[in-house]
């Protein structure tokens, strides 16, 4: 089912839904024809509890079928420079609901998401949440990275953006939104979360948000780790995003 069917058969079932915190859900993608229609048709039961009130699919210049697909879901298609900070600051500037809930394009949200993302939002609490971290590979080497990462999450409050983000729009526009950078905006964010908030800014849902392990499977799992470590620590040692942009693909 289609993410804008599901929009459609919610209101047909339910005239006057009851959304004390409305959603719209911002996707950067470029080139993601394969793995974007798992990740909308992942969000049509969200529709369909009234809990999601759009998609925003924020195209960055894709030469497939990218946009194509997004528009056949339902989704809002807007279009901007490729880089997923500048991606996700136009998506999130265009939309309209009181939450706003952040994915990727290669991320599939679990069955459970709903009734976690649902309570967390009906509490009204000022801070964000993410997801656990899971690959869509099997094998003791993806387990062991997801469970590094989660332990990373969980210690220092330093998820990455393939966890997704469900944040307030207060929230989001009193610490800045996203910067428009081309890496490591998901470093730079909730950093400046933990600065607003502290470390119980930042929640983290039992349910996981499974996404693609394919630059894992390519580099392989223990060099792409160490790869994506040292370019974190050259970004804190101030080399600029988009030149470690250029050697993280």
């Amino acid at each position: 089912m289609s993410f804008d069917a599901a929009l459609e058969l919610s209101d047909a079932t339910h005239p006057a839904p009851v959304r004390p915190a409305p959603a719209s859900v911002v996707i950067p993608a470029l080139n993601a024809a394969a793995r974007l229609p798992a990740a909308l048709e992942a969000l049509a039961a969200g529709s369909l509890a009234g809990l999601l009130r759009e998609a925003i699919v924020v195209d960055g210049g894709s030469r497939d079928e990218t946009a194509a697909i997004a528009d056949a879901f339902g989704a809002r298609v807007l279009h901007a420079p490729p880089g997923r900070g500048g991606q996700l600051k136009t998506g999130a500037a265009a939309a309209r609901g009181a939450w706003l809930l952040f994915l990727h394009a290669d991320t599939v949200l679990e069955p459970g998401w709903l009734d976690e993302a649902a309570a967390f939002m009906r509490n009204g609490e000022d801070r964000a949440a993410v997801f656990t971290l899971a690959f869509d590979a099997r094998g003791l080497a993806p387990r062991m990275v997801a469970a590094g990462a989660m332990a990373r999450t969980r210690l220092l409050k330093s998820p990455y953006g393939d966890q997704g983000l469900l944040i307030p729009r207060r929230l989001y526009d009193a610490i800045g939104g996203f910067s428009d950078m081309p890496l490591f905006e998901d470093v730079d964010i909730i950093a400046r979360l933990i600065r607003h908030g502290g470390r119980g800014a930042l929640h983290v849902f039992k349910a996981r948000a499974v996404t693609a392990a394919d630059r894992y499977e390519r580099d392989g799992y223990a060099a792409r780790v160490l790869r994506n470590l040292w370019l974190r620590a050259q970004y804190h040692a101030g080399v600029s995003p988009q030149k470690l942009a250029k050697r993280y693909r």
